[in-house]
């Protein structure tokens, strides 16, 4: 089975900051991390990503900056994130874990 790009709206942001956590990447690998790491049940576009790139940006929650050339000779855009973007994404991991307790309960009939 596979799942849009759908399930990760509203989270899209919080993903990409997860993964610039851990280093500054560029479009295509932090892409390329999300599908795999969603083990082919995840297909989101490449737009997708790069317009919540422009809006976290916008938002100061991401900086950008040209890199060395990859493979093919073109430079890479690199994303890095800021202060606001971590506790962005400190904020909205505590929304997640709160809120798939209560989906949990709603869903699946849990009673903790």
């Amino acid at each position: 089975m596979s799942y849009s790009g759908e399930v990760l709206r509203g989270h899209t942001e919080t993903v990409i900051l997860a993964i610039l956590r851990g280093g500054d990447s560029y479009g295509y690998e932090i892409l390329k991390r999300i599908l795999d790491a969603g083990d082919g049940m995840i297909d989101i576009k490449d737009a997708t990503i790069y317009t919540a790139f422009k809006r976290m940006e916008k938002d100061g929650l991401i900086t950008t900056y040209w890199g060395d050339e990859g493979e093919g000779g073109a430079r890479r855009k690199y994303y890095s994130i800021t202060d606001a973007g971590r506790e962005y994404h400190e904020r909205k991991s505590r929304e997640w874990r709160e809120l798939t307790v209560i989906l949990d309960r709603l869903i699946g009939g849990d009673e903790a």
